[in-house]
């Protein structure tokens, strides 16, 4: 893949976990009565808007979206199920988020800095957006612990 994509096909590839890892939470939390849950919602249609701009990107640049592994996915559905049935408190939710969306902050903030200069203004503007998002997420998570 050319170097000028590689942030746009990393935004696709955390957005989409982002979706994957916030709708198997949702799913463990669907008989349960947090408040976090309308949250986590909001959270994931975010997810969802910068998983779909980053992969009309790609497609536009002919440029195949690529997802995480099924290991990542499975070890992730995993560990989710056991952290909700060990507590499934609003703050031991927002916990967990929090931990997950920091790791792809985290990332995002390598990606931008390692890229800055290869890539279209445009792109670096969409990462810049998307790590500003993940940021406020997780600032407001911190209301619930």
């Amino acid at each position: 893949m050319k170097e000028e994509y590689k942030l746009i096909e990393y935004i696709y590839k955390d957005a989409e976990m982002g979706v994957y890892t916030i709708n198997k939470l949702l799913d463990h939390l669907k008989e349960k009565d947090n408040k976090i849950k309308g949250y986590a919602e909001e959270i994931l249609k975010k997810y969802e808007e910068f998983a779909h701009e980053a992969k009309g990107e790609l497609k536009e640049n002919k440029i195949p979206p690529m997802e995480e592994g099924i290991i990542t996915k499975m070890m992730s559905s995993m560990g989710i199920s056991k952290e909700v049935k060990e507590d499934n408190s609003d703050s031991a939710i927002a916990d967990l988020l929090i931990q997950g969306i920091s790791m792809g902050s985290i990332e995002m903030e390598k990606k931008i800095s390692v890229y800055q200069d290869q890539v279209d203004k445009e792109h670096l503007k969409l990462a810049k957006k998307f790590l500003k998002f993940q940021e406020k997420t997780i600032a407001e998570l911190k209301e619930y612990l």
